[in-house]
């Protein structure tokens, strides 16, 4: 694969970040793309993440190797009726949705089965667009690919290989495996972390108390709930029964828990927080889930003039970026007072590192 061309519908987060690694790991590509945004597809071409600005019928997607539809599921369906008769027979057509069993149904029914590899990068942040996409956002993650019955193992082979050297970690399963899993691991936890946010809203006094304390750990487990809810409206309608079974299990867990409480049962919460917390410390965090990964660490600080500042510039001398910096008021484990994110994991591990040789005393969660 010394040169291919690629095509993409929709530069969103994931699209342009599929783009931009492209771009970044094999430059003598060429990218050509549509959007719905006629800024979106000018700052592309403009910063050299895209060759060509296209219509939806243009001929140069005829040409394409790899052609990516990464608008939501619903408008990749209708794009694929004026995409098929640009498809030449060894294209692999894609698409990059949280949920695969509609897309999968429609190109069984436009008989575009010889085509199709479904794909769905389990990376994203709650950010949107393109301006908020990123050359790394694919690095670690898992890239489910979803072949099709009629799927040639070449054309799979292919395409696994490409994904990978993007710096992804390609992993093969049906769409119906698919669809439950992200039920499970992505799409509950969203509606969790949006259902928990709305419970404070309702609970909270006049005065808001509720939400002026709500930091540390309540903010991290509903950081998700920021997330477009354009999207995640769509993502429930497209996966209504799995998401329906998988939060039936959950409401069952929820009322174990509750009779729990009710009867004083120590030992019982004892064995429910022992054994969720050996399973999640299982958890590998090598790779990024359905939510880009944060890298922070949490340092204990005396809260004097100058304090944030000394870290700051210690980091910069070592040319260490900082993504966001803060104080958090309330410790709520045994973490210190300020809030220091970066960009990788690298540079998480090269500021732990020179911060605790300078003495601070730094968590990591």
């Amino acid at each position: 694969m010394n040169t291919l061309t690629i095509g993409f519908i929709g530069l969103g987060l994931i699209g342009g970040s599929i783009a931009k690694s492209i771009k970044k790991f094999h430059p003598n590509y060429q990218v050509y793309a549509y959007d719905t945004s006629t800024d979106t597809l000018t700052k592309a071409y403009q910063e050299g993440v895209i060759d060509g600005i296209c219509e939806t019928d243009d001929m140069r997607f005829s040409q394409c190797e790899f052609l990516f539809l990464c608008a939501p599921v619903s408008c990749n369906i209708q794009y694929l009726k004026e995409l098929r008769p640009l498809l030449h027979p060894d294209c692999i057509l894609t698409d990059v949705g949280s949920v695969k069993g509609s897309i999968h149904k429609e190109i069984t029914d436009l008989h575009l089965d010889s085509f199709f590899i479904g794909g769905h990068p389990m990376t994203g942040s709650e950010k949107m667009g393109f301006h908020n996409s990123t050359d790394h956002l694919l690095e670690n993650a898992y890239y489910i690919l979803t072949p099709s019955s009629e799927t040639q193992q070449e054309k799979l082979n292919t395409f696994k290989e490409f994904i990978a050297s993007l710096g992804a970690l390609p992993m093969i399963m049906s769409w119906k495996e698919h669809d439950y899993i992200t039920a499970a691991v992505s799409h509950l936890p969203h509606v969790v972390a949006s259902s928990l946010v709305n419970l404070i809203e309702k609970l909270d006094s006049r005065e808001e108390h509720m939400k002026t304390i709500a930091a540390g750990g309540f903010k991290d487990l509903t950081r998700i709930a920021s997330s477009s809810p354009v999207m995640w409206e769509q993502i429930c309608l497209t996966n209504r029964e799995n998401i329906s079974n998988v939060l039936e299990e959950y409401i069952d867990l929820l009322e174990q828990v509750r009779d729990l409480v009710d009867k004083g049962d120590g030992a019982g919460l004892h064995t429910m927080f022992s054994n969720s917390r050996e399973y999640r410390n299982s958890m590998s965090s090598a790779s990024a889930g359905p939510i880009k990964k944060a890298y922070v660490l949490y340092c204990d600080i005396v809260d004097e003039t100058g304090a944030i500042a000394t870290i700051a510039t210690t980091l910069a001398m070592e040319q260490i970026s900082i993504k966001n910096i803060g104080i958090i008021h309330n410790r709520e484990f045994e973490e210190g007072v300020l809030k220091v994110e970066f960009y990788r994991e690298t540079d998480l591990a090269q500021a732990g590192q020179l911060l605790r040789k300078r003495n601070y005393i730094i968590y990591e969660r």
